[in-house]
């Protein structure tokens, strides 16, 4: 279970103030912390405030940081192509991950060739320009649109991490079980490819959050899903998934299975 960490994002205000102020320190504070914790990758985001002419600059500045920091790779979250480009040109650590395209033709024609150009995996959005579709099927059919136009353009499938979208449980409760599906689905029909959920959005508004998330991924997990953009500074969601590897198989038991899975 490949664990993103989601914290490096401008959408949270002392990340956005750092942004502002040129102030590298909330931003190594959330690397490190992040990294002992268990993630794999860092999700970096510029977030909503900073200008488009100037998102390229920043996420360079963010990743240097993150790679001065920890070793750890980068997942370049923008909806700018530009900075999406910056952010894989500085990567150091690893392979790099975009996040990401959708199934519309005109941006799988900009992100799919740029993963390429990187070597970068890939997260593509089970979704398009008509918005998030509530059927398993519809999610799936989805993807395999962004399955065919990624084997087209060469970048393997263990490259490619299909997202079915879950939306907020508070909103749309019964996308739950459709998203559930898609996962089984995108697996069975398109062997290779991965699977990965932005794993917050299951909870926005939401009491008791941490609980929400923590359920929601185990049964994903059993599902077949491989990765997830997630708070991995919930000790107890990290816990969860590696105690969820033992059941699944993924992992050898060892009484230390807890550090292990950080070590890791």
């Amino acid at each position: 279970m490949i664990l993103i960490g989601e914290r490096i994002n401008g959408m949270f205000k002392d990340i956005r103030e750092a942004i502002l102020n040129k102030d590298p320190e909330p931003v190594k504070h959330w690397a490190k912390r992040q990294y002992e914790a268990g993630a794999h990758y860092l999700d970096v985001n510029t977030g909503p405030t900073v200008e488009a002419k100037d998102q390229p600059q920043v996420m360079e500045w963010l990743v240097n940081i993150c790679n001065e920091t920890v070793p750890l790779p980068c997942c370049i979250d923008s909806t700018n192509p530009e900075a999406i480009e910056a952010g894989c040109a500085a990567n150091k650590h690893g392979k790099v991950m975009i996040n990401s395209t959708h199934a519309d033709q005109w941006k799988m024609d900009i992100y799919i060739p740029m993963a390429v150009k990187y070597n970068a995996a890939l997260i593509g959005l089970a979704m398009n320009e008509k918005g998030v579709p509530k059927s398993a099927a519809d999610r799936a059919a989805l993807a395999m649109e962004i399955v065919v136009n990624a084997d087209a353009h060469g970048l393997p499938m263990e490259d490619l991490y299909i997202d079915p979208l879950m939306l907020p449980v508070n909103v749309a409760q019964e996308h739950g079980l459709e998203v559930l599906e898609a996962i089984r689905q995108i697996k069975a029909l398109a062997p290779g490819v991965r699977t990965t959920l932005g794993l917050s959005n299951s909870s926005q508004r939401c009491t008791n959050r941490h609980l929400l998330n923590r359920t929601f991924l185990i049964m994903a997990m059993a599902c077949g899903l491989d990765s997830a953009i997630a708070d991995v500074d919930d000790p107890e969601l990290v816990n969860a998934v590696a105690a969820a590897n033992l059941f699944l198989n993924k992992e050898i038991y060892c009484d230390s299975f807890l550090k292990t899975f950080r070590q890791r």
